[in-house]
């Protein structure tokens, strides 16, 4: 089985609830096995920010196909639970991205494996290394990641 983490996350229509909703559908899923999950935390947008807040949270699975495979299983979903994509960073009911797939790294148009922005970003970082502190991204420590960002700006949220 492969191991994998995805981050997931909501601005519209009860972000929470989104949240638990796409973890319960995807534990259901025949597919995937649901190892472990994170809080949940409440962020502001990046990009375009006059729209609400994000609440994120990162999971890890346990899948047996291609990375490509999932790409499309987890855009199925999204569209599922009626994500549109019309503004890159704009608001979304659910996004799902795959931040490690384990150890592959990819780079095509379609697909960039591991998430090519993880580092930059608190609000995946931080649920991840709830889950998984010991991981390495791009032989860096999760920690030294996060001693590099702020924390500004993100809190937990009770789930």
């Amino acid at each position: 089985m492969n191991k994998i983490y995805i981050a997931i996350g909501s601005n519209l229509n009860n972000p929470v609830y989104q949240l638990k909703k796409a973890i319960d559908h995807l534990d259901d899923h025949k597919d995937f096995k649901l190892i472990k999950k994170s809080s949940f935390y409440q962020t502001k947008p990046i990009g375009i920010v006059n729209q609400p807040d994000f609440i994120n949270a990162v999971i890890e699975i346990e899948y047996d196909d291609t990375p490509e495979k999932l790409l499309n299983e987890l855009l199925r979903i999204e569209k599922l639970f009626g994500r549109v994509r019309d503004k890159k960073n704009g608001p979304r009911i659910l996004d799902l991205d795959i931040l490690l797939f384990n150890t592959l790294v990819i780079n095509d148009n379609n697909l960039s494996i591991p998430h090519p922005r993880m580092m930059e970003r608190i609000f995946v970082l931080l649920p991840l290394e709830e889950i998984a502190p010991n991981i390495f991204i791009n032989k860096m420590p999760i920690k030294k990641l996060l001693s590099q960002l702020s924390y500004d700006g993100i809190k937990k949220v009770e789930n």
